[in-house]
């Protein structure tokens, strides 16, 4: 086996590729747009490379790849945080304990090197992607991670060790899902107390929801275990690439009884429900299927719900949910809640009084180094 830095255009192209050669054969995995994971290792067209050092590595065996990942330092982050953390990601490997060593030792290195002290991941040059599938091995929804059972032990065979678990959730209208009652009466009862009404977003208004969208990120969301800051150039990117499958009745803002902003949810149309036998490929019959399933489809992922400071512990959030399914609402809604981290005692409340169902677990794992 030798492992070596993936730097030349043929290297990256290799490194980009190689899950769709790994996985062509699980039925469960949905191959992303290979337009858009090539982005994402495009400094001129991923504003977050702009605040990190990185490096690819492939491994390889008798000339033939069998794994990669990448290391990488965020400047943003680390000052945020005031700690030396870097991070690994993209990591994938056949199932062979000593393959996936020699890949992590190949990042741990790179780390060490540029005096880290502690590594982290599996974490994402695309904000707030974090974490491997450590129970709920079904296919994944738009945005998030995939991978084999096997990886969860060849995390913990090299001594990487759980540092936080992200929770998700599933409701089916299909399955008879139906908000309870007492969420009703509830909601019903904030909504009266704190005058708090909800709006949906202002598509003719786009950049200034936006801004709205990344303020209240930035207040609500700033305690949060491995949160940091977007740039507003990285937000305003990343609204212009999903604002062809934006949709205004799944961008909820709560609003107090002056008017102004006291929290926000996002549900995104699960496009990977479309993205299934395109191999990654929009042309040259992937582009009209999604042009013609997006507005169709009934399955979605909450992508993000936050309260400000103010507001929270007052079930602005279980409101918010609510206004969700009733702006949703159809017969085969179906909603996967994803992510919550592991102690976020307040919103894991909600959603169990709402009655959604456990889907999935994602890890984040992490060494000192």
């Amino acid at each position: 086996m030798i492992v070596h830095k993936a730097d030349s255009e043929r290297d990256i192209r290799d490194f980009i590729q190689f899950p769709y050669r790994l996985y062509r054969k699980d039925p469960a995995w949905v191959p992303p747009l290979r337009s858009e994971i090539k982005a994402q290792f495009n400094p001129g067209k991923n504003l977050f490379l702009e605040h990190c050092e990185w490096q690819l590595f492939l491994l390889k065996e008798k000339g033939k790849i069998i794994g990669r990942i990448a290391a990488f330092l965020d400047h943003l982050a680390m000052d945020f945080w005031k700690e030396r953390v870097g991070f690994f990601g993209y990591f994938e490997c056949i199932n062979d304990e000593a393959a996936s060593a020699t890949l992590l030792n190949a990042a741990k290195e790179w780390l060490q090197q540029k005096q880290c002290s502690s590594m982290r991941g599996p974490w994402s040059f695309v904000s707030q992607e974090w974490g491997m599938v450590v129970e709920g091995f079904t296919s994944p929804v738009i945005m998030a991670p995939y991978n084999p059972p096997f990886y969860k032990e060849q995390m913990s065979a090299f001594g990487l060790e759980k540092v936080k678990d992200l929770k998700c959730w599933e409701i089916s209208f299909a399955d008879g899902y139906r908000i309870p009652e007492r969420i009703l009466k509830l909601t019903d009862a904030v909504a009266d107390r704190y005058g708090i009404s909800i709006r949906s977003f202002n598509m003719k208004e786009y950049d200034q929801e936006i801004l709205n969208i990344i303020d209240l990120s930035n207040k609500c969301l700033i305690q949060n275990w491995g949160y940091s800051p977007a740039t507003e150039a990285e937000g305003k990117a990343m609204a212009q690439e999903m604002k062809r499958i934006l949709q205004p009745r799944g961008i909820l803002f709560a609003e107090d009884k002056s008017g102004g902003l006291v929290g926000f949810a996002i549900v995104l149309p699960d496009i990977n429900h479309l993205l299934k036998g395109l191999n990654g490929r929009l042309f040259p019959f992937g582009f009209m299927k999604l042009l013609w399933g997006i507005p169709r489809l009934r399955r979605y992922r909450m992508f993000a719900l936050a309260v400000i400071p103010e507001y929270q512990n007052k079930a602005v959030d279980s409101l918010l949910y609510r206004a969700l399914n009733e702006s949703l609402r159809s017969k085969d809604l179906w909603i996967e809640i994803n992510y919550v981290l592991e102690d976020n005692t307040p919103m894991i409340n909600a959603i169990n009084k709402l009655e959604a169902r456990p889907s999935k677990l994602y890890r984040v794992y992490e060494m000192e180094l």
